[in-house]
Formats: C-alpha cells, sequence, structure tokens
C-alpha cells in the first residue's frame, strides 16, 4: 500500500497552508518529512488521515480516502500527538478500547507493549509518562492494527538515547517489512539515519522529492574536501582554477576541479596534505540550501 497527496490546496481564512502539496509515500522504504515551521507538514499528516478536508485535491491511501476505509487503524497507523490520550486511564486500557473499536482481539493491546518496551508499565497511568514513553505509547497504538503504512510525527521528541537507537532500528525494521513509512521530523541527523527518501517542503508546496543519495549528491555538486595545515594550499588551488572556501583551520572544500587536479596542484607547489575526498555534505546543509528562501518564522541571529 501507498500514500498519494495529489495536488492538496486548503486555506484556513487568508492563509494558504497547502498549495498544491503532491509527492507519494511507496512501500519498502522511509520517505523522512521535512520543512519550516509553518510549511504545511502537520497539515498535510491531518488531511491524509482525514482530520481535515482539503478545498482541492486529495490525499488516498492505496486509492482510497482514510473515511472510506473499514477498520482504518488495520491499514494505517499514526502518531500525530503524544499527549492525546486520557490522563487517568492505563496505558493498557488505553490500548484496549483502541482495539475493541476496531474489531481488533485485546490480546493486541499486550503484544504492542511488549514491542515498545512498556509491558511493565502496563496499567500506570498515561497521565504520569514521561514524554518518551507518552511516544512509546503513541507508537504501541499506531500499530495495534499491524498496518502496511505508518505516517509519524516527530517520533523522537523526548525519547532517551536508549530510545532513540531503538526507534531508529524500529523505523528501519517496519521499512524492511515492505511497509510505506512516512517520518516527519525538525531532526535532519535521525532523518539522515533512517530515511531512504526525503520530501522537503515550504509554504505548502514541495520544494525536493528525492532519494536521500541523490539529494545530497546534488547538494556536493562534485566538490573536494582538503585537509591541510598549509595556507599556501588556497593560493596554489585558486591558481590552477579551482574555487575554495576555507571551512575552519586546515580545512578546505574545493570545486571546479577533480580530486586528480587537486592533488597534482598541491603536489606542485610542495604542500602536504592529510586528505582529499569527495565532499559529503549532511543532510542538514541540504536542507538550509533548499529552504533558504521558504522558511516563514525567521529570528534575528544571535549576536
Amino acid at each position: 500500500m501507498n500514500v498519494t497527496v495529489d495536488s492538496v490546496h486548503k486555506r484556513y481564512g487568508p492563509a494558504v497552508a497547502l498549495d498544491g502539496m503532491s509527492f507519494t509515500v511507496e512501500p519498502g522504504r522511509v520517505t523522512g518529512f521535512a520543512g519550516p515551521n509553518g510549511a504545511g507538514k502537520s497539515t498535510t499528516l491531518r488531511v491524509i488521515l482525514g482530520l481535515d478536508r482539503p478545498d482541492s485535491g486529495a490525499a488516498l491511501i492505496d486509492g482510497r480516502r482514510y473515511r472510506d476505509l473499514d477498520r482504518p487503524l488495520c491499514h494505517v497507523g499514526s502518531l500525530l500527538d503524544a499527549g492525546a490520550l486520557q490522563a487517568g486511564r492505563s496505558a493498557r486500557n488505553h490500548l484496549l478500547w483502541l482495539a475493541y473499536s476496531q474489531g481488533l482481539p485485546a490480546r493486541r493491546a499486550g503484544e504492542v507493549l511488549e514491542l515498545t518496551g512498556l509491558a511493565a508499565v502496563g496499567r500506570r497511568a498515561a497521565g504520569g509518562f514521561s514524554l518518551g514513553m507518552r511516544q512509546r505509547l503513541g507508537i504501541a497504538a499506531a500499530m495495534l492494527g499491524d498496518p502496511p503504512v505508518l505516517l509519524l510525527d516527530e517520533p523522537f521528541n523526548g525519547m532517551d538515547p536508549d530510545g532513540i537507537i531503538w526507534m531508529r532500528g524500529f523505523l528501519r525494521s517496519l521499512a524492511a517489512e515492505g511497509r510505506a513509512v512516512l517520518l516527519s521530523s525538525h531532526l535532519m541527523n535521525e532523518l539522515e539515519d533512517v530515511a531512504d527518501h526525503v520530501v522537503v517542503c515550504g509554504r505548502g508546496r514541495v520544494i525536493a522529492d528525492a532519494d536521500l543519495t541523490q539529494l545530497l549528491a546534488r547538494t556536493a555538486r562534485g566538490r573536494i574536501t582538503v585537509r591541510t595545515g598549509d595556507p599556501a594550499a588556497v593560493a596554489a588551488l585558486t591558481g590552477g582554477g579551482a574555487t575554495v572556501a576555507e571551512d575552519g583551520p586546515g580545512l578546505l572544500h574545493v570545486g571546479g576541479v577533480e580530486a586528480e587536479a587537486v592533488v597534482m596542484l598541491l603536489n606542485r607547489a610542495g604542500i602536504r596534505f592529510s586528505e582529499v575526498s569527495a565532499y559529503r555534505p549532511g543532510l542538514e546543509e541540504a536542507y538550509l540550501e533548499l529552504t533558504r528562501d521558504a522558511v516563514v518564522y525567521r529570528a534575528e541571529a544571535a549576536r
């Protein structure tokens, strides 16, 4: 099963939340969903789950609207708000009433508590849980129907280091099982670690929609990383037709020439160096470059 968001428009009064949002979440991979605050990520998730109606366009799960699905938790599991629970109800009872609403057996509550590491606290009131524990309970609820599609909004929030490591492995395992996973997050290092594909949005529309490796290669633009303690390296490289940007002591990013030419220019000038390699940007750099003109809430730079 896949999720298709097709030219979705949505306004709230004069504010445009979605301006033709379009992308597909394919099975067998984790699709990262990133964008600045106000970019339309949460609205997109709400439209997919039938919580908001689009003004035009459609968001479909395997060709059907969420509200047309029979026993929807068996098709789509979601975590939008870890605090969306009755505080006085135990974790187990929270899951039981969800299971009953979908015609699922009561044993599923115990199974997903085990899956998410909450079996020992299943009879405790969920209102006393930490944010990380509530996130785990939200994941447990999303997995009740063993769905082929998962939509998760900031699931790493509040997780301790052990929880973050567990979450990474869990997300990868979901994709390996052939499920379609849409992961919305502001944590670029976590997206880079688990996502196979990335959709970046801004001001209600898609800015980039590509495999992670392709996106990072596009950002690298053939640049070369050079590590050298010799300040004469810049002149030697620019004199040979390269463009050079300094990125801290002894670290240069070189463009306009191949790696072999960089080595030749440095050797010809008698400059010692410890590294000449293809430049490898991170997802954060690619994200900042893509969203430079799409930030709605930009704070003043620190003095």
